[in-house]
Formats: structure tokens, sequence, C-alpha cells
């Protein structure tokens, strides 16, 4: 017997679920002979690529990880004092191990099913509290995106609460960040917002002025106080947005007390690493009387049927997959994984850990500041938190700056003859030793800590912070590791991940996140770079994005792909853009009107809008596609100002549209641009290109098809692929050269840390590997609607009578023969151990189911097993078996504490509530709280930690 010593580990085969073997039995029962067969009839081949994915051999999963430490070891970590809202932390060891590097938290799923998602509710209610409570502020949402985006949304939100339609203005302080600045200027222009940058103490407001942003502490370290100018802009009708380090808010009053209407920042210094630039949790906080006007996600209080205390996600009509084209915002992505860790470190520290943290930040800051000024380097303002300005000749900064390198530490170079130094937590003595030396130059310093003199507060007597913060037990509870760890886990219990069963979410792609992909995400070489190191310092990162763009074009058929999005909306919104400024080049800024489709994502009309055009509605067909005549009529009608047709495809409704190539025919026709929305990408990849199809930009879901975490609800990632006409549109960043377009996210690569999952993914799978993962997750789509077709009717199927990679089930008959909702169905699953699939869309009182390719066959089969049972459960109520307002559906979920009760009510019995099948018995997840009252939780909002002893007793009351 001859030895093979050449086969090596296929991940392919780790990352895939059903087998050979069981692949052909789910073909069998397709009646197919081969998967090519089956993609054959699924797939048209007028749109089947060419030619096989040129991504090389696939690596081992050990390969893999030497590749990444080679690329690790070209990354250089200095020491940061870069500043500009981003600062070295520390993540604490029991945060790191048991939340970001924990699947039981970052394979969550956006928490819309409340019952099995109340772990990840009460931390995210938990940042949200530590939010309004640190920046004084009345209601605070559950993350956004960025730093950056924050300050958008709220120039947004106080654009549309203007008094007088006549004011354009909104004003931004020179003391902003400058990312921030780029990133209002990209928001501001598509829909008609003029930005005036200047001194807010100089600010004029002779034009009609909206709303003012001022950042707190200033960009450059001055700590002003902004009450006067609060005042100013009240009087002239505006809003005031404060953008403040939140921090600094242990020390400082708080922007709610100086008169803001608005506060944003980040959190990321809160013990989320830098990470080059992200992911990072934003927070948005405001008045009450704005809260259905703000952005993102919010959690609140309300109670399960039983009346017990329970969390879920309040006012989601204001959502702009529900809102469309009405929708202010098109945040769909928020933060959650980060504002998770960030609202944990605070529950760890307490608010006596944060301010002893703010406390020797500043204390180190003022030391430092104390020695440079007896070096001659007096800091240019005498109050300040963190950050100082540092005025020098450009010859004695060019020299302090490279003598700063030389001990691998960055500094910030503000201008040519002005320095910027931030200082953070992992700072020590010895660093401010190592500073004192760098501006001495070469010569001795004659002074220690110790005998430099007497160091006393930089902070304004005016502003010191009087009012108490964190105040909820569970900021003052849980801050031994033993404590800790255990409300970790406590909450982690609460929460149904991929680590229970799989999620079958259409639309959503809940693959597997494999372990291999997410161990170098939180390496020091990676975590630790500051967005806007030296470019010779982040040589790996450099390296990554080069190979990562090249893997998406190749994937995409398309000229050039941009990394900077940081989610699957600001991807669409960036697209628009790069079509935007493609007409606008050409003469033709005219053209405004965008085609969308009845089907489409609601993000698309939403990011339509944000970029300044008007959405023309195309109809659908019975069969779920576009109406081709509908589509060719509006494109015609609307020729000389069609911009473009934002498309998904497949289609929202899972099928491949035989005639994509035609629709993309039809607009081109007609000058417009064709968009094409990435979210079914995984029904796309080595089998047909966007690029090659006909479309002209292509976002992609890194969060879905290509393998990064939900983690929650966030983060993800959405880069942008587009033909050679549009690269030049792409993106640009104030970091970056060679861009004419503006910058959509804060960080000039966006969530750079994350990348990593999605090279690794590609580099392991090989385009072989790849290919056979798209025809799996078909084959598994197809394979649960050929064994759920008697007992749901499949709703939309392509001319041969498959779907994609997902199936919508149609259960709105079972509403007239047997009183149940779609909403019953996906309550009872989880009695079962499922979350359920996406109900209502695209399509109200459906289910959208998408497998993908990692579940295994028993795992399609169990879930299959559990709908036909409940199938089975709604005849009995048709049968009159069970009564309608007393069964299984109606009651669902059961919670342990109601199945062991003493008392029971109900007809059936508490095995058949709890123990519906034999899988359950083996292994059973329990939601923690019943049916949620949600219209008892958006008409008495409740959205911070509620006192202990509210917990105790059902009555809900108003948000204080």
């Amino acid at each position: 017997m001859s030895l093979n010593w050449k086969s090596e580990e296929v991940f392919a085969h780790r990352h895939i679920g059903p087998d050979a073997e069981e692949q052909q039995q789910m073909l069998r029962l397709l009646g197919h002979q081969s998967i090519d067969q089956l993609i054959d009839a699924t797939v048209p081949r007028s749109i089947r690529t060419p030619k096989p994915l040129a991504l090389g051999r696939p690596r081992s999963e050990f390969e893999l990880l030497e590749e990444v430490r080679r690329l690790a070891s070209k990354n250089r970590v200095f020491r940061s004092f870069i500043g500009t809202g981003y600062s070295d932390t520390i993540t604490p060891p029991v945060i790191l191990r048991n939340v970001m590097e924990n699947p039981g938290w970052y394979t969550q799923y956006t928490p819309y099913q409340a019952e099995i998602a109340q772990g990840r509710l009460e931390a995210l209610l938990n940042f949200q509290t530590m939010v309004m409570d640190l920046t004084g502020m009345e209601v605070a949402n559950a993350s956004l995106l960025d730093e950056g985006t924050a300050a958008a949304e709220a120039m947004t939100l106080a654009f549309g609460a203007r008094a007088d339609d006549a004011a354009k203005v909104f004003f931004v302080s020179n003391g902003c960040h400058p990312q921030t600045l780029a990133v209002l200027r990209t928001r501001a222009e598509p829909v008609g917002i003029e930005l005036l940058v200047g001194d807010h103490r100089t600010y004029d407001f002779a034009r009609p002025t909206f709303g003012a942003l001022v950042q707190y502490p200033a960009t450059d370290g001055a700590v002003h106080d902004y009450r006067a100018f609060a005042e100013q802009v009240h009087a002239h009708q505006g809003l005031l947005v404060i953008a403040a380090d939140l921090l600094s808010l242990a020390l400082l009053t708080p922007p709610g007390e100086l008169g803001a209407d608005v506060a944003v920042g980040n959190t990321q210094r809160f013990g989320v690493p830098m990470g080059f630039g992200g992911p990072h949790a934003a927070y948005f906080a405001t008045r009450q009387k704005f809260t259905r006007s703000m952005p993102g996600r919010l959690i609140g209080v309300s109670q399960d049927a039983q009346g017990n205390r329970a969390l879920r996600m309040a006012l989601q009509t204001r959502e702009q997959h529900i809102r469309r084209e009405k929708a202010t915002s098109n945040i769909c992505t928020a933060q959650v994984l980060l504002a998770v860790m960030s609202s944990m470190y605070a529950v760890y520290h307490g608010p006596e850990g944060l301010r002893r943290i703010a406390e020797k930040t500043h204390a180190l800051t003022a030391l430092l500041a104390k020695g440079l000024a007896k070096l001659g380097f007096t800091p240019a303002h005498g109050h300040f938190f963190d950050t100082l300005r540092i005025e020098t000749t450009e010859a004695q900064a060019d020299a302090v700056v490279q003598g700063a390198l030389a001990k691998d530490m960055n500094l910030r170079r503000i201008d040519a003859r002005t320095l910027g130094i931030s200082l953070d937590e992992t700072t020590r003595e010895a660093d401010v030793v190592a500073l004192w030396e760098v501006f001495a130059q070469g010569k001795p310093v004659a002074f220690t800590p110790d005998t430099v003199g007497e160091v006393t507060s930089a902070l304004p007597d005016a502003l010191r912070r009087t009012s108490a913060y964190l105040t909820h037990p569970v900021f003052n509870t849980h801050h031994s590791e033993s404590e800790m760890l255990r409300y970790l886990k406590r909450l982690e219990s609460r929460d149904l991940s991929l680590a229970q069963s799989m999620i079958p979410l259409g639309s959503c792609t809940m693959k597997l996140n494999a372990t291999t992909e997410m161990i170098p995400v939180t390496w020091p070489e990676f975590g630790r770079l500051h967005p806007f190191a030296p470019p010779e310092q982040t040589l790996g990162y450099q390296e990554l994005f080069r190979q990562l763009e090249a893997m998406l074009a190749e994937v995409t058929g398309f000229h050039a792909v941009s990394l900077q999005p940081n989610a699957g909306s600001q991807g669409e919104y960036a697209g628009l853009l790069a079509i935007r400024g493609y007409h606008q080049s050409r003469g033709e800024g005219r053209r405004h009107l965008c085609l969308i489709p009845s089907s489409a994502h609601g993000t698309n009309p939403a990011s339509a809008v944000m970029a300044g055009y008007q959405v023309v509605v195309v109809r659908c067909d019975e069969h779920g596609n576009i109406d081709l005549a509908d589509l060719e009529a509006k494109a015609e009608a609307h020729q000389a100002d069609l911009a473009a047709l934002m498309v998904t495809y497949p289609s929202t409704h899972g099928v491949f549209e035989e005639e994509i190539k035609r629709i993309c025919e039809i607009v081109h026709a007609r000058g417009g641009q064709v968009y094409m929305d990435g979210a079914n990408m995984n029904a796309q990849v080595g089998l047909c290109r966007p690029g090659e199809i006909g479309a002209d930009v292509c976002h992609l879901n890194l969060h879905k098809t290509f393998c990064i975490p939900h983690g929650g609800g966030g983060p993800g990632v959405g880069p942008i692929g587009v033909a050679k006409h549009l690269a030049p549109f792409l993106p640009g960043h104030p970091m970056l050269e060679g861009h004419e377009a503006g910058a959509v996210s804060a960080a000039p690569w966006g969530s750079a840390s994350i990348l990593l999952i999605s090279w690794a993914y590609i580099a392991m799978m090989g385009g072989e590997g790849l290919t056979q993962a798209t025809q799996t997750a078909i084959l598994s789509a197809n394979y649960i609607a050929k064994r759920l077709e008697g007992h749901y009717p499949v709703l939309y199927q392509g001319k041969s009578g498959r779907v994609a990679h997902e199936c919508i089930l149609d259960p709105r008959a079972l509403k007239k023969t047997a009183g149940v909702e779609v909403e019953d169905i996906a309550k009872r699953l989880m009695d079962y151990g499922f979350h359920a699939p996406t109900i209502s869309f695209p399509v109200p009182g459906t289910l959208m189911v998408e497998p993908t390719e990692s579940e295994p066959k028993a795992e399609l089969d169990r879930f299959c097993d559990a709908l036909i049972a409940i199938r089975e459960e709604i005849r009995e109520i048709e049968d009159g078996r069970a009564a309608k307002d007393d069964n299984v559906l109606k009651h669902a979920p059961h919670t342990a504490s109601v199945v062991t009760g003493s008392e029971w009510r109900h007809a059936y019995s508490r095995e058949k509530a709890a123990f519906p099948s034999h899988a359950v018995r083996d292994s059973k997840f329990w939601p923690t709280v019943g049916r949620l009252n949600n219209v008892l939780g958006d008409r008495k909002l409740i959205c911070s930690c509620p006192p202990m002893e509210d917990y105790e007793t059902p009555p809900v009351r108003a948000v204080s």
C-alpha cells in the first residue's frame, strides 16, 4: 500500500455542513442526480460565469495562522499618543475571554425575537444607561457605527427638527476631529445642508442656522464651557450637538448640563481595542422629545405574558426597513458586540473605577504638561483633560516627531508647527519621562516626576462634575472577577446563538464563523494600532487590504473595491454616492431619480433618499420578479432624470430572476447606472459575478456571505465593488490621497480589524471551496423547501420550481383556518429550541428561511421536523382538538417558571408545552421570559435600567 504524503486538511470540509453522502440524500429528494444538475436548474445559464474563481491554493487552518503571523509581524505597535478620538485601552481579561472571544456572544443575531435575547438586551440597556448617566441626557440608543456617523445622524436630526425650512446652515467647530468633519461633509451635500466651519466663540449666526456641533474636549485638548454658546444656538432656534469624550465625563460637567440637545461620541476607550479604526460602538443621546426621531435601535422595558419584567427593542417602526423612503436614516447595523463590551467595562469598573482611571489619566497629562513647561514647551491651553497642544517651530516639531519615532512612540502632527499629545489608561509614569526626553532633544532632563514640582488639576472649576452617575446596582455589584464572570455567563445563558442551534434567518446568512478566522482579531499587532499611525508601521494591514480587495474584485468581477463602509447600509450609501459623483462629473447632475423594486430591502430606499435621490417604486409580478413592462415604462418616462436602479440579486423573494441582464440593459439604455444589493451574494459566489451580469456597483455584506459574525446586531462591514468608470468616486478620507469622493466612515478602512475574518475565510476556502459553499447553500434551501412544501406553501419559485439560497414559506391561510399568526409560529419554534426565520419580510405574514451551507443535514432535518410538528399542532386547532385561544402556539414560548409553576390552567400538558420533540429532551434551551407585550413597551417607554425594586413589581412607569 503506497502512502500519500501530499494530502492536506481541507478547510471547506469543516465549513460546509452536509458531507457527500448527505448531499446525495438531499439531491435524491429533489430528483437530481448531481449538484451540477440542481445548479443548472436553478441559476440561469445566461448569467453563469465562464471561468472558475482564481483565488490561489486554499490554505489549511494551520497554514493560515502561520500566514497571519507573518502579516502581524509587519505591523509595528508603537505607543500611541495620537488621540483624535482613539485611545489605547485595557480590555479586562474577563471581558476579552467571555465576550469578545466567546461565540455565545459574537454569533447572536439582532434581538428581534426578544424572548431568546434577554441577556444581550440587558447588556444593551446597561449601555444606554451608562451613556445617559455620563452625558446627562434623557435617552440614548443602543449604539451607532462610529463617532463620525453619529455626528452626521445628529446633524440630520437637527435638520429634520428645524423650525424654519429656510435654515440650511449647520455650524461645525474647528475644534472637532478632522475625520468627523469629513463624514459630515459627505452627508451634508446630497441633502442640501451647508456646513460652516469656524470658532464657536466668534460665530455670528448671520445666516439661518439649524444646529451646531462642538467637541468636548476639543480635538487639540482645549476644554471649553459651552453654556453661553448653547444659549446662542437656542436663541436662533437651533439644536446644539456636543461630541464628548466619555471618559472625561467622569470628571467634567456632562453635555446635558451644558445645554446640549444631542450628545454623540465613541465608547472605544471603554475596553475596546483601537483595531486600526474599528469596530467600535458610537453613542447617541438626546432629549426625550426627540426619542421617536432618534436613529438606531432603542432597548426598552416591558412585560411578558405573565406580568414579569422583560426587555425588547422599542419603537421598531422607526427602523428604516419599515419606513423605507420615509426614513431619515439608513443605520441598520449597530455595533452590539462592542456596545456590550464597553457597557461591561463600566459594569466591571463601576463609577469609582471609572473616576480613578479618568483621574489617573488626567494627572499624568498634568504631570507631562508641568515637565514640558520646564523644558520650554508650555501647552497652548491651560485647561485640558488628557490632550496637550504644543506649539513649536517647524524644525522643533520635526525633531520631536523623529525623536518620538526613535523611541517607538507616535505623536500627532496637527500642522507643521503644532503637535498633539494624548494620554490614556495604558500610560505610565515611564511614558511621561520618555516624552520629556524626546522634547529635551538629547539634553539631560534635570527633574523627575517626584522633583518636577506641584502638579495641580487643569480642569476648570466651573466645569468640574458634581452630578452622580452609574448609580444603578448593576454598576456597583460586579467588581470582583468571580462576580463579573458569573454575571456574563448568566446573561449569555439567556440568549440563543449559533452555539445552540442553527439560526435560519432569510437574507441574514447566519453561517459558521470559524474559530481560526476569529483568533487573530484580538492579537495586539492588529488590535493596538491607531487608525492614523504612520503607513510604515502598518505594512501588514496594507498587504491584507490589497489581498482582500483583489479577492473581492475576483469574486464580483469588478475593477476596484473600497473596504471603508463599516456596515451594509453604509455600503449602499457609498455605492449610490459613487453613482452620484459619476453623473456630476459628466455634467449630468440633474439625474436624481432612483428606481427601486417594491421587493427591495428597506435600507435601499432609505439610502437613496440620504444620497439625495427621489425614489420611484417599480412593481413586481405575481412570481416575485421585477415587472419588466413597469420598469421599462418608468425608465422611459424618467430617462432624462434617471440616475440608478437598485436591485437585489437573487431577488429578495429568493429566486434568480431570468431577465436580470435585460433589466440592466433597460436602465443603461436610459443613461442610468445599476446598483446591485449584495445581501444575497451567498447564492452567487463562484457561479456568477455582478460585474458580468451588468451591475455597475455592488455592496457586499461581509457579516453575511464572508463570515464576519453578526455579533448580536453588529459589527458589520459593507465594502463596495465598482466598474472602472466608477473607481474615481470610491470613498476617500482626510488621511488618504487620490480619491475625489468624501469619507463615509470615520476610519480610512472602516472596521479594519475584522477584515481579517473575511480574508481568512476566502484564503482557506479558495475558489473551489467558495463555489461548493454556494452550491450547498442552494441545495440546503431547496431541500428545506421540498420537505416543507406539503405543510407550508413555498411562495416564490423560479421557472424550474427551484429557489435560490432561501425560500419564503406562506402560512397566511392558517389565520383563517386556525386563528394562527406568523408570530405564533415564530414563538412556538422557541419551545423547539430554534430562533425563528425572518418573519413578515419581504412579504407580511410569511417566513423567509435561509439555512446556509454550514448546517449539517441532521440540523436541517431537526428544523424541518419542528415546523412539521408545529403544523400538526395547528391542525389540532383546525380539527377542534385544541381551542383557538388555549393552545401551545398562542401561549408560546413556555418558560421553565411557567412549566414548573404550582398552577397549570391549560388543556394541553406541561410536557407538550416544554418538550415537544425528542431533540429538546436531550438539550433544552429555555426562554427566560414569556411572550412580550410590545404595545405596552412602546406606549410607556423605559429606556434605562429601572430601580431594582421595580423588577419585583409589575407596574410599568414612564422613563424619567
